[in-house]
């Protein structure tokens, strides 16, 4: 597998504190950012009221060929789904909460991206 650029490190670590102060603005809370596990890697995990959101950060500096959101495909929703399922076998205290998969996408340049949530984007059985 190809090694990031420190800017594509830089510029996704960016995205993803814009994506979590976004979403606390919008009243939700983190639980932990970056769980990382042997299938993959969980962005932001995040309580809605009693929901449990796995959230994906995508970052496309321009979306005139492919934006944000397309650039998960089944692969990669059952890549989340697994490491979902990991991160709730070590959090026992939250298996019986509600999950939802959202995906925060953002477009234009890192001081002032548009925004794009799409709550309950895809839905996948993690337990």
């Amino acid at each position: 597998m190809a090694r990031r650029s420190n800017t594509h490190l830089q510029s996704g670590k960016q995205a993803e504190q814009i994506a979590h102060d976004y979403l606390e603005a919008k009243g939700l809370r983190l639980i932990q950012a970056n769980f990382r596990c042997r299938v993959g890697e969980l962005d932001l995990i995040m309580l809605d009221r009693q929901v449990l959101v796995i959230v994906e950060v995508r970052y496309r500096k321009s979306s005139r060929i492919v934006g944000p959101m397309q650039t998960i495909d089944s692969h990669k929703r059952r890549r989340l789904a697994l490491a979902a399922r990991s991160f709730l076998m070590r959090h026992g205290d939250l298996q019986d909460r509600p999950i939802r998969f959202d995906v925060i996408g953002l477009t234009g340049s890192m001081t002032n991206p548009s925004v794009n949530w799409v709550k309950n984007a895809f839905e996948f059985d993690v337990m």
